[in-house]
């Protein structure tokens, strides 16, 4: 009964008509389980039975759906499996403990016949699950890119329109309720990862494996990268990347330089949006409010209407959890990182003298990297000269190796700055 509980009851009170209109019968809440039973809350509890006891909300006869709105990945699966194994439905906005325990979770539902909903679990308010699992369905799903975590988008935008620090604008978010006392989740990209894991498991049919995603966070990123960047006509975002290919799936959440005249990078602030490639639609966007307690709550009462909708159909006949039926699932492997292709930026320190550049470019040359532009800033005084370069797609493994290199050299100076780069065409 916290930001997004007490949103799912208002949600579900002030639309109670039309909630009736479409599932054919009314949503009604009943118990709910909460720390503090005389806490302040967003919505009335009128007519709901609080109890600080959750395990008796999911032994309770009478209860035949249970909304999870915990978070974390162990209470919530105890209570989770508790539901499933009294035979009710759940629907719950927990990426975690779906992209984490997902495949235990729906296995165990499978054999109960009762349905596992998580619309809420990814992007919050934008209708994502459904329009892949459902709405693509005649689509062989090519690849998928994500801006699905609202504060680290907030972050790289202020840094962008203000021309702050990374430190400053992660202070003014926390101040602003956008990030936790410890970021870590969202500027590491662990919370993306998390989502990304289970949009790519119903995009490709694979079993969900977060274990495997590469996650790289945003807290090296300088605004020195970002003004770069625009120079070269591009915008930084912290982007979850999912591509299939012949030898398996790319995984990867990593900062990425997007050009600017695509519409997903013109999405700011906390905003969420996901691009889908699809083999016989093409690119589709889908934009909206990732957080807060409507928004989210819009994707749990509309998890709510679906099953709600589907009480009395045949367990065989429902739409699978992950898309695909659960013995279909693909073994495609997620590709590690060094087997992926991507162009990339670079930026670097180097000593201000004749023959740096041709070093430079002999090393890449030799890795069989080709280079598409390079932006050299002059030093000021004595200082190192500032080298920014972009590249033609290549593996990670050869980028990796030629990146050894030049740092090895004598001219260059501290560490690379890698930051990779997606052009996300349409072919």
């Amino acid at each position: 009964m916290g930001i997004v509980g007490g949103g799912t009851v208002n949600v579900l009170k002030r639309n109670a008509e039309e909630i009736v209109r479409r599932a054919g019968r009314g949503v009604v809440i009943t118990h709910a389980a909460t720390r503090d039973i005389n806490k302040e809350r967003i919505c009335d509890t009128t007519g709901i039975t609080l109890t600080t006891d959750p395990q008796a909300v999911v032994s309770d006869p009478e209860v035949q759906i249970i909304v999870e709105l915990i978070g974390g990945d162990g209470l919530a699966r105890e209570l989770v499996l508790a539901a499933i194994a009294n035979g009710k439905h759940v629907v719950t906005a927990n990426k975690a403990l779906i992209a984490k325990h997902g495949n235990e979770i729906f296995a165990r539902a499978q054999e109960k016949g009762v349905m596992v909903a998580f619309e809420a679990a990814v992007a919050g308010g934008i209708p994502i699950i459904k329009a892949v699992r459902e709405g693509l369905a005649a689509n062989r799903v090519e690849w998928l890119a994500g801006i699905i975590n609202g504060t680290g988008n907030f972050i790289l935008t202020e840094m962008r329109d203000n021309g702050s620090d990374f430190a400053d604008v992660l202070a003014e978010a926390q101040r602003l309720g956008y990030a936790e006392a410890d970021p870590t989740f969202d500027v590491e990209g662990i919370d993306a990862a998390h989502k990304l894991t289970i949009l790519a498991s119903i995009a490709f049919g694979i079993p969900l494996q977060f274990e495997a995603c590469f996650t790289e966070g945003i807290t090296r990123i300088t605004r020195e990268d970002v003004n770069y960047a625009e120079e070269l006509g591009y915008r930084i975002k912290h982007l979850g990347m999912a591509r299939r290919t012949d030898k398996g799936v790319e995984l990867r959440v990593h900062p990425t330089l997007i050009p600017e005249r695509r519409l997903i990078a013109n999405v700011d602030g906390v905003m969420n949006a996901v691009l889908v490639k699809g083999d016989a639609v093409g690119p589709t966007l889908y934009y909206g409010a990732g957080a807060g307690a409507e928004p989210t709550a819009s994707a749990v009462v509309a998890d709510l209407v679906d099953v709600t909708r589907t009480l009395t159909v045949d367990p065989e006949n429902r739409v699978p959890h992950l898309a695909f039926q659960p013995d279909a699932l693909s073994d495609l492997p997620i590709l590690p990182m060094a087997a992926v292709e991507t162009a990339y930026y670079l930026r670097m320190q180097a000593a201000d003298k004749p023959g740096v550049l041709a070093d430079v470019t002999r090393i890449l040359g030799d890795a069989g990297i080709s280079i598409e532009a390079i932006l050299q800033k002059e030093p000021v005084g004595d200082s190192d000269a500032t080298i920014i370069m972009l590249t033609h797609r290549v593996l990670e493994g050869q980028m990796d190796q030629a990146i050894a290199a030049i740092e090895a050299l004598d001219s260059i100076s501290g560490e690379i700055m890698r930051i990779r780069l997606e052009t996300l065409d349409a072919d």
